[in-house]
């Protein structure tokens, strides 16, 4: 399709830091993390879930780093997967310098949630010493007392204060390799809280609406609340937090950021909600199809369509379309009709089309990039 993101979303210039190989802020594409929810302790168990992870697509994933015995259990996991590792730590300075030396990718920590200067400056030093940048992460359900206080209750403004109490740390330190996130389960709040803070600093920021809910309740919440944020062209990076399979959190992630052209990653779907003119059971082909094809990464659009009223135009915009039709159902090919399917076997012949197509443009894409380089 001809529409772009850039023709209706202009990102917020920030500066880029890098998480690993993982570039964030600047012009590079919002990342997407999610957090294991394992005992760290348990290495394999965790290994797996990181794997899982990264499988999904996920840039960066965080991992909880309680105890120096769990810092320990950090430095085994990072040594076995290749993505990115935060480690998420709360009040002793003493584990953030361990992580430090076993390679972290990133340190989630408050400076000022960690007690005297002396100790903030040791974990900023490691920090500077092996590249790491921190990420500040202020979270409407832990503001600190005095602030509770001022403000009755937690408010945009307060969100705002707490973080630039950290940043001003971090300033004062001359340490400006980190990134921030805003959080709250009010999606008003956290969008307001994130439109000030955009403007404060030039930092990368993190998105996030917290504890959002369970997997329907959550997926709505977040894509109401980082839709209207990655629209104002805030953000570099993104959790969607649910109370389900941190795997489905990357998928709703990624599905956000497709569905405003932010990033492309594997098959994005177009389909009718089905009504009495479909020629073949739409609901049924594409649960299938979206199980079916989860392992494919290739950014492709597919179109499955019950009838002729809105298939064909639909289906002559994408890579891959199927409209409904009597006989036969009609399958588009970048645009051009090539084929009928019956809907006997319909899904296995769909699929193999579509991973078919799949694979013509990965060696389209491989080609023109052999090109590039010769």
């Amino acid at each position: 399709m001809s529409i772009k993101a850039e023709d209706y979303i202009t990102r917020r210039p920030s500066r880029k830091i890098w998480v690993g190989s993982v570039p964030v802020g600047g012009d590079a594409p919002i990342a997407v993390q999610s957090m294991t929810n394992t005992n760290t302790l348990d290495v394999d168990e965790t290994v797996k879930q990181v794997q899982a992870l990264a499988d999904a697509g996920a840039d960066i994933v965080r991992v909880s780093v309680p105890s120096m015995d769990a810092a320990e259990s950090f430095g085994q996991i990072k040594s076995r997967v290749d993505v990115p590792l935060v480690a998420d730590i709360h009040f002793d300075y003493k584990i953030a310098l361990r992580v430090a030396e076993l390679g972290v990718d990133c340190l989630r920590i408050n400076p000022g949630n960690i007690g005297r200067e002396d100790r903030i400056k040791a974990v900023v030093d490691a920090a500077r010493f092996h590249n790491i940048p921190i990420r500040i992460g202020v979270n409407a359900g832990s503001l600190e007392k005095d602030l509770q206080k001022k403000y009755g209750e937690p408010t945009p403004d307060a969100l705002v204060e707490s973080a630039m109490r950290h940043v001003e740390i971090l300033d004062r330190l001359n340490f400006p390799n980190f990134k921030l996130s805003l959080k709250a389960s009010d999606v008003f709040m956290a969008v307001a809280a994130y439109r000030k803070i955009a403007n404060l600093i030039d930092q990368p920021l993190h998105l996030g609406i917290t504890e959002a809910g369970g997997f329907r309740s959550g997926t709505v919440k977040s894509a109401v609340g980082l839709g209207m944020l990655l629209m104002d062209g805030i953000g570099d990076t993104l959790r969607v937090s649910l109370a389900a399979d941190p795997v489905e959190e990357v998928k709703v992630g990624y599905d956000i950021l497709k569905s405003l052209k932010l990033r492309s990653k594997g098959i994005n779907f177009i389909a009718c909600p089905s009504c009495s003119r479909q020629n073949f059971d739409v609901i049924k082909t594409m649960n299938e199809l979206e199980t079916r094809l989860e392992d494919i990464s290739t950014p492709m659009d597919v179109a499955v369509i019950g009838c002729v009223v809105n298939g064909p135009g639909e289906a002559k915009e994408v890579d891959v379309g199927l409209t409904g039709g009597t006989p036969n159902n009609l399958v588009y090919i970048d645009g051009k009709p090539v084929s009928k399917l019956q809907n006997t076997n319909l899904v296995d012949e769909l699929e193999a089309t579509i991973r078919a197509q799949a694979l013509r443009k990965q060696q389209a894409e491989a080609n023109l990039i052999a090109k590039v380089e010769a």
